[in-house]
């Protein structure tokens, strides 16, 4: 295990590859083609596949191969491997030395940021998707969660279809705009528990660090916003999105939260990222 672990750290240890990881990481559990982790961080095709081959190599990832494209995913379980060889043989199994979980109780569970907790939906536009998973969680259960959403690149406006949607839905859209990510940033701004992606782009890019390390996810899903066709299509995508985040979004909001463990709730909530409309969880 000490040969697969060195293998490990020494492909981190070069900061395009490094890259590559954190942005895998980030897609969890997605797999992601390599061409649109080429674009996401301004590498030429052959390039990335240098860095993807060496991650390949030393187990850190997985490659499947998807029509004409190879699609690229982290390989939790030989990551666990790699994590649980250094907690246990270089920390001697001394969490509370070794593991940022040190932070949290001895239970393990998240502690409350305040009375409510705080979550920020992310995507790039902050137009539709993240504006309606602002509205739905806070309508479902704004009595325990302090709602927002931002966009990595905001719109000037929200999208008019996605306020249809809200208003048919019965929504109050008097306080909803597209929000810059910097205004949750830096001295004054809120401390978030939970920060999810709902676009690809907002998750391939580098986010800000965020302070007291809230548990993040991915819930990437298609941006109706670009659905072509006439309006009563377009509509209908709007319309889907919508359908598909209501139901993560209910899923989350009835999750244990005051008893599950950091990751008992870390993996309940990557596994909402498959939830589409008209299922459940």
């Amino acid at each position: 295990m000490e040969k697969e672990t060195l293998a490990s750290l020494t492909a981190l240890g070069h900061p395009q590859r490094l890259a590559i990881f954190r942005l895998l990481m980030r897609r969890y559990p997605d797999a992601v083609p390599a061409g649109e982790i080429g674009a996401a961080l301004s590498l030429k095709p052959s390039t990335a596949s240098v860095y993807l081959s060496s991650l390949l190599d030393a187990g850190l990832i997985t490659q499947k191969r998807q029509g004409t494209s190879l699609l690229y995913a982290i390989h939790m379980t030989a990551l666990q491997r790699v994590f649980d060889y250094l907690l246990l043989d270089c920390c001697r199994g001394r969490p509370e030395v070794c593991s940022p979980l040190s932070q949290f109780t001895a239970s393990g569970v998240i502690p409350m940021s305040g009375e409510k907790l705080s979550v920020l939906f992310l995507c790039t536009g902050n137009s539709a998707r993240s504006i309606f998973a602002e509205a739905i969680l806070r309508r479902e259960a704004g009595d325990r969660f302090e709602v927002y959403s931002a966009g990595t690149y905001p719109s000037a406006e929200i999208n008019r279809f996605a306020l249809d949607v809200l208003r048919q839905k019965g929504h109050d859209i008097s306080g909803l705009r597209a929000k810059n990510a910097r205004e949750f940033t830096g001295q004054g701004a809120p401390a978030f528990d939970f920060v999810f992606t709902v676009c690809n782009r907002a998750a391939n890019e580098e986010c800000p660090a965020w302070e007291g390390q809230p548990i993040t996810a991915h819930w990437g899903m298609a941006d109706p916003v670009k659905a072509t066709g006439t309006d009563a299509e377009k509509s209908l995508a709007f319309q889907n999105a919508y359908g598909t985040l209501f139901n993560r979004i209910k899923a989350f909001s009835a999750l244990p939260l005051d008893t599950l463990d950091r990751m008992s709730l870390q993996k309940a909530i990557d596994a909402l990222s498959r939830t589409k409309a008209g299922e459940t969880a």
